[in-house]
């Protein structure tokens, strides 16, 4: 099929090229935008089921909370000593400027004795915003009132922070703004520099930006109208993933492309039919390596948590395009330059002689026992760091430090519970519609304050314990709780300890609900947990088909499905080693083992494909198993290494942007890729298939059928006793 393919496009390159320019300008001109379809709203992100999302309903049925926010002054002494009345008094006149500076979207202001922490060392005043974190109007409101109140303690004894949920992502905006322009230009200048090293070509090494643009011109404009017309909800994250995602698969899938053309060229094959030759090998391997990421991708749609969930479709669109464009549009352009997409580079011409991944096939083949021992033995070391694997929920310390809202939270910490920052909120309903007690909904209260990890309660307005809502029928309290609302204790007495107490002592005929940050969280790490245990087995399975398709076997899609999850646990090892061991962090990301599944496993897996596919290809033309673990990483690991390096360099660069996320990102996900690429596809998947020779195509065989073909490349059979 590939090598019809192959022909048709070779030779109508023009027919091809326009075919791809007319879809491209159809998408962007009619095509909806990834803007139109993207969400942030956190309420969709779990199922209706989960106790935080029934509380954050009952909060927007009775109190009309659920589309508001709040961003938090912390006043305090610059000398740390305790505020003075009059203090109290100028923190007053702040809430009051606040109040009468008509900013919009700003709905209340409130501060007062009870804001002042038992220590006297900070006061805060309460300002709600109508609006989430993603409308930038709530976020120029924050700055508003920045600009409001700063310039009125200018030259007092008083400073002051402003922070909370919306006040962080305002100062965080710019850093990540600024570490994805770091990211796009240091793929794009990696990526030419990279392939200019390797092929001494401008064309060969400016041929994936142009492809990958088309596809990232078209692919978006995709992924909106299914998502149109099936009305998925697209996180606004997948714009950034796909940009990534797409520079990844897309440069590995030229790079397959363009040194198998130049194998072919150096063999002697006119340049028509050598690129005929190069679809039809590596086209399966392509078709091949975008399934199994494909597969990886849609199996996120397994997942209960939704901003999770979402990325499947949207990511497996745009693979699906670049696959799609590597076996036409990009053979089409390279038929009508030849040779030439190498130049000025003659390199082309000749097989170099005494190359470095000549001698590294050479060792494989002759000591595939000890190639295999010792890669397994270093990724199984590595492996046994993930045993102390702790994950981290707190998003304040995955932020920059030296920000005015981190400032605000650190400073609201000296006299208030660190729950202050996002109270957890116990909620009651009157089940059958009556009217609440408020004496009951105090006793409950003092209980709900006496659980361990409490740190106290939030006065509501009049100083009662519980806010009751118009009509009665409902109630609310603010807990603060002693610990950051996102550390893990947090998120263990708010979905475990305060839940029991909350639903044991709940007023007679009524229903409770815990919600707030702490046990959103709670129960997305709940949800999270859930869905590691159901999407990588599913995944893992379903690639593992997708192998044995390609192989035609049953025995090597199961040794490479073994090493791809030790891959991934080797790489988590190395990550917590380096973060929490070295760099002396609480935990990872909760996030990090879905990233590493999405790039380490899923892409990771071409490697893995390239090379067993040569290594089956060597075999079928004759050649014994060792000799064939040479010539497969002698012709396969110059793509493998060159495509994994330059992946792996573009996540690294992530950890020049000086936030912690995205550093813990950029080192884990380049270091798999390392992991996969140089240790897993180079060494131990050719070592272990030399080792079990003709068994590894079992119930197939490696040799041509009806009798041995004719090696590629002369070489004498490769032994152990071979010198």
């Amino acid at each position: 099929m590939f090598e019809r393919l192959g022909r048709f496009v070779v030779y109508n390159p023009w027919k091809v090229i326009l075919a791809w320019v007319i879809a491209a300008v159809g998408v962007v001109v009619f095509a909806p935008t990834l803007a139109d379809v993207t969400t942030s709203d956190q309420a969709n992100f779990l199922p209706n089921s989960y106790e935080s999302v029934k509380a954050q309903e009952l909060a927007e049925e009775k109190f009309a909370q659920s589309n508001d926010s709040t961003a938090t002054v912390v006043v305090r002494r610059t000398d740390n000593q305790p505020l003075t009345e009059a203090d109290q008094a100028k923190v007053g006149e702040l809430a009051t400027a606040v109040q009468s500076a008509d900013i919009e979207k700003v709905t209340g202001v409130v501060t007062g004795p009870e804001a002042v922490s038992p220590n006297k060392q900070v006061q805060l005043i309460s300002i709600g915003i109508q609006g989430l974190a993603d409308d930038q109007k709530v976020l120029d409101s924050v700055q508003r009132i920045r600009d409001t109140v700063k310039p009125m303690v200018a030259g007092s004894p008083l400073t002051l922070a402003v922070t909370g949920d919306v006040a962080m992502q305002l100062d965080n905006q710019d850093a990540f703004e600024n570490a994805l322009t770091i990211v796009g230009i240091a793929t794009i200048v990696l990526i030419i520099v990279l392939l200019l090293v390797i092929y001494r070509s401008p064309v060969a090494a400016l041929l994936p930006i142009v492809t990958v643009s088309i596809v990232s011109a078209i692919s978006p404009g995709l992924i909106a109208l299914v998502a149109k017309a099936t009305d998925l909800q697209v996180d606004q994250s997948l714009q950034i993933i796909l940009t990534i995602v797409l520079f990844g698969v897309g440069t590995d899938y030229i790079l397959f492309l363009l040194f198998r053309y130049r194998e072919r060229l150096r063999a002697g094959d006119d340049k028509k039919d050598a690129l005929v030759s190069a679809v039809a090998r590596v086209g399966e391997v392509i078709a091949s390596a975008a399934a199994a990421i494909i597969i990886a991708f849609m199996a996120l749609l397994l997942a209960i948590f939704g901003a999770f969930r979402s990325l499947g479709p949207g990511l497996s669109i745009a693979v699906a395009v670049m696959a799609l464009a590597s076996v036409t549009l990009v053979p089409a352009v390279v038929s009508l330059l030849g040779p030439r997409v190498f130049w000025p580079s003659k390199a082309w011409q000749k097989t170099p002689r005494g190359s470095v991944f000549r001698g590294i096939g050479r060792f494989v083949g002759r000591r595939p026992a000890v190639v295999a021992v010792v890669s397994g033995l270093f990724m199984v070391a590595l492996a046994l760091g993930s045993l102390g694997m702790a994950t981290d929920y707190d998003q304040t310390a995955q932020l920059p430090e030296d920000t005015e809202s981190s400032q605000g939270f650190r400073d609201l910490q000296t006299g208030f519970p660190a729950g202050a920052l996002n109270p957890t909120t116990v909620y009651l309903r009157a089940d059958g519609g009556g009217r609440l007690d408020p004496a009951t909904l105090e006793q409950y209260a003092n209980k709900l304050k006496e659980v361990p990890g409490v740190g106290g309660i939030m006065p509501a307005p009049g100083g009662a314990s519980a806010a009751v809502s118009q009509d009665g029928t409902a109630a609310q309290i603010n807990l603060l709780l002693a610990t950051s609302p996102y550390s893990t204790e947090a998120l263990d007495l708010a979905g475990d300890r305060l839940r029991d107490v909350a639903h044991a002592d709940v007023p007679s005929g009524a229903t409770a609900y815990v919600g707030g940050a702490s046990s959103i969280f709670a129960d997305i790490r709940d949800a999270n947990t859930r869905d590691l245990w159901v999407i990588f087995p599913v995944a893992g399975a379903l690639i593992a088909i997708i192998l044995a398709l390609l192989l035609r076997a049953l025995v090597a899609p199961i040794y490479l499905m073994l090493a791809v999850v030790l891959g991934f646990f080797s790489t988590l090892g190395a990550t917590v080693l380096v973060f929490q061991g070295i760099g002396s962090r609480p935990g990872l990301s909760f996030m990090l083992p879905t990233i590493l599944y999405l790039f380490v496993v899923a892409i990771g897996t071409d490697y893995n494909i390239l090379m067993i596919a040569r290594l089956r290809e060597e075999a079928r033309l004759g050649n014994d198993p060792r000799t064939s673990a040479d010539l497969a990483v002698e012709h396969g690991g110059p793509s493998v290494a060159s495509a994994g390096l330059i992946l792996a360099g573009t996540f690294a660069s992530m950890m020049l942007a000086g936030i912690a996320f995205l550093s813990e990102m950029g080192f884990a996900v380049s270091i798999g890729i390392a992991i996969s690429a140089f240790v897993m596809s180079m060494f131990l998947v050719p070592s272990v298939t030399a080792l079990l020779g003709h068994a590894a195509w079992w119930p197939g065989h490696g040799d041509a059928p009806g009798g041995h073909g004719q090696p590629t490349t002369e070489r004498e059979p490769v032994t152990a006793g071979t010198h």
